[in-house]
């Protein structure tokens, strides 16, 4: 029986950059997911007839969450839900699977790198037939369609046993549970060389690599360890966990501490890679050796034709702008287009879809390439070790072979969570408000030649997207970003970005190098003051 349930707006429903995050408790509340589920429906223009796919991390509601969402979607006259078995899917699998099955859009349920479980957070976002997330065009109408809700349908159902594979029916909506790792994995057969991987690991070569009990461990147990032929013990923390076995799922230095200490240690693995809650992002370390997002999708960018799915050559590349600039400078010496979009996958979109561009990246450890219209962590890593696989170097290697042809941008990123939403939204509109005057100005050490506040015009369709980060630049080519994170759950955070160029020195500590950079943006933004913090909270 489908039930028609009287409800009202609630308030906040407004997707950010990867769709509604909230803490778990509040969609937990009743009616909470509900309603953004229905005004998905309603936002889209409905799904009576349509194929979806349904998947998520496996984060603490996910289980609860596929169950409602399967039982909305029967009453809304949706013809087949696709669901990842037990309800889990990593974020880029749910991409391919969308487009290998020519599917109509999907649901992904995720708060991606967030921390997980009862007290921590949930997210829910939609991605369109394309496989990418929604654009900002269709998140506006779903936010439009919560304020104006009124009911929702559910079907009166009793729950389905996803463990097991196969079509079942709910009403008269078909679901087919599949192996949400199968086809992925068979996706990256196509795209890399899996004999020479094997040869790299059967030659001695170690690996370890972090899945953080999230959703990437049973994907790298079968890709890298029954298809690769890499030793069991080279994954850790793989048994995917509602609550991430208590750590923060987020690959960056700070969070993975545990495989940062092996990697640095005196018995190290040769290779060393991290993925996230949903699996869309990456950390690659090697011996004594931490790689930053930035220069690994320039090294990436450089080495792509090394893999057989990449053979062909690049059609453009693209970064987010507040991604160091490295990108640009191997785009320049191959001759590739190279784009700079705001922050969030989705804007690079368009660019996959018209094939203008092939690989892209985000300083926030998100690389990927046109299989997928995600960031993909397994992707980057195995890219990683095709790469290794036939030059035979280490990472260590590789890195100052690439800086010393293309010189070395030092970057960082200073992040200060939690802040006061309303102090640090002050910070950045008065820093907004002052960028027509500061070219000419000192901060601190440096003088200020440009500033502006970022804005993007889609080279595909046209749209505009303002707003999108202060951008200050220096002379003798330093530059400083500021921005405000969407993908936050609690207060604000202010996202500070440093990156500044080198052409033979290649072997300063980036803080050390960045120096400059970090008290021209205290003299700019007045950070400690207007925040009350010292020090950010994080440093990547």
């Amino acid at each position: 029986m489908i039930q028609t349930i009287a409800t009202a707006p609630i308030a906040g429903q407004k997707p950010g950059t990867s769709g509604l995050r909230k803490k778990t408790a509040i969609f937990r509340q009743r009616a909470y997911l509900e309603n953004f589920v229905q005004s998905i429906w309603n936002g889209i223009g409905g799904i009576a007839g349509k194929v979806l796919v349904l998947g998520g991390d496996g984060r603490a509601f996910n289980a609860e969450a596929v169950q409602i969402i399967l039982k909305m979607a029967a009453a809304s006259g949706a013809a087949k839900v696709i669901v990842g078995q037990n309800g889990l899917l990593s974020t880029p699998a749910a991409s391919h699977l969308i487009r290998l099955r020519g599917a109509d859009g999907g649901i992904i349920l995720s708060a991606s790198h967030n921390p997980g479980g009862d007290d921590g957070d949930f997210g829910i976002k939609y991605n369109t037939a394309n496989g990418g997330p929604a654009p900002e065009s269709v998140t506006n109408a779903i936010f439009e369609a919560s304020e104006a809700i009124a009911e929702y349908q559910i079907l009166t159902a009793p729950d389905l046993d996803l463990a097991v594979l196969g079509l079942s029916q709910m009403g008269d909506m078909a679901v087919e549970v599949v192996d949400p790792v199968s086809d992925y994995a068979a996706l990256m057969e196509q795209l890399f060389d899996f004999a020479a991987i094997r040869a790299l690991f059967a030659s001695g070569f170690t690996l370890r690599f972090d899945a953080m009990h999230a959703i990437t461990g049973p994907y790298a147990r079968e890709i890298l360890v029954n298809r690769l032929g890499a030793p069991e013990a080279s994954v850790m923390n793989a048994v995917p966990l509602p609550d991430f076995g208590g750590g923060h799922p987020d690959p960056n230095p700070v969070w993975a501490h545990d495989l940062m200490e092996i990697m640095m240690g005196a018995q190290a693995p040769d290779f060393g890679a991290a993925s996230d809650g949903d699996g869309d992002r990456n950390m690659i370390v090697g011996r004594g050796c931490y790689v930053t997002p930035s220069d690994s999708l320039a090294v990436i960018a450089a080495n792509a034709h090394l893999a057989p799915g990449y053979a062909q050559g690049l059609a453009g590349v693209a970064r987010s702008m507040p991604t160091s600039a490295a990108l640009d400078r191997v785009a320049k010496a191959r001759g590739l287009p190279c784009f700079a979009t705001p922050t969030g996958w989705k804007f690079f979109g368009n660019l996959l879809d018209a094939g203008r561009a092939t690989l892209c990246g985000e300083e926030s450890a998100g690389t990927g390439s046109d299989h997928v219209r995600e960031k993909d962590g397994l992707w980057a890593v195995l890219m990683w070790l095709n790469i290794l696989a036939v030059k035979r170097q280490s990472v260590a290697d590789v890195m100052n072979a690439h800086w010393a042809e293309f010189g070395r941008n030092y970057y960082s990123r200073h992040d200060y969570e939690g802040v006061d939403k309303a102090a640090a939204e002050a910070l950045i509109a008065d820093l907004r408000g002052r960028l027509d005057k500061l070219a000419g100005l000192p901060a601190g050490p440096l003088t200020v030649t440009q500033a502006e506040d970022f804005s993007y015009t889609d080279p595909v369709d046209g749209s505009v997207t303002a707003a999108q980060g202060i951008q200050i630049m220096f002379e003798g080519g330093a530059r400083l970003v500021l921005r405000l994170s969407g993908t936050g759950t609690e207060g604000a955070t202010l996202r500070v970005y440093m990156e500044s160029f080198e052409s033979t020195d290649f072997d300063m500590d980036p803080q050390t190098a960045l120096g400059d950079l970090v008290l021209a943006a205290e003299a700019l933004a007045g950070i400690k003051i207007r925040l009350g913090r010292d020090a950010p909270d994080v440093v990547t």
